[in-house]
């Protein structure tokens, strides 16, 4: 069987110029290499006692859950604007190739001790600011990625805010 970063296909110029996106779905749809992924993540994460486990829309959805899962651990979806339903903090998100925001419900968090913040892809570690930016500080106990790119440096941004560990299964230099 081939392993999680030969079934990775990258995309050149897409979703801009100079960009090369890392397609994840070939792994997704493959029934074993998802079920290695999800083992070697949550086991990265099993004696953390992780409570919660909060996800990035969108792709951090399809990891994330089933991570949450498999440690017996709640689900806080961190979502783009206008797509929860009640009260929510904000933070604005730069992007590789853009800007947006993510968005929480206030409420998320509120019985939670230790949280890992989980999503597909670690690239100049915006995105993962911002989850964090969302989060009581000293609930975060790690953040966890399927890809790194470490050649954009977010691994040093989040290091830069944090003490929390960072691991990632898959990392391109």
């Amino acid at each position: 069987m081939r392993g999680i970063k030969e079934e990775i296909i990258e995309i050149r110029d897409y979703p801009i110029p100079g960009v090369g996106f890392k397609d994840l779905t070939p792994v997704w749809k493959n029934q074993e290499l998802f079920n290695v992924l999800i083992d070697q993540m949550t086991g990265i994460w099993a004696e953390a006692e992780i409570d919660t486990v909060a996800s990035i829309e969108s792709r951090g959805f399809i990891v994330g859950a089933p991570i949450a899962y498999k440690l017996n651990a709640g689900f806080v979806p961190l979502r783009k604007p206008n797509k929860l339903p009640r009260e929510v903090y904000s933070q604005p998100v730069k992007l590789e190739y853009g800007e947006t925001e993510i968005q929480v419900h206030k409420d998320a968090f509120q019985k939670s001790k230790n949280v890992l913040i989980i999503d597909d892809l670690l690239a100049t570690g915006g995105t993962a600011i911002a989850a964090f930016k969302l989060i009581p500080e000293d609930m975060v106990v790690g953040f966890g990625f399927m890809v790194e790119l470490s050649q954009l440096n977010g691994r040093k941004r989040l290091e830069e805010i944090s003490d929390a560990k960072i691991e990632s299964l898959v990392v391109y230099d």
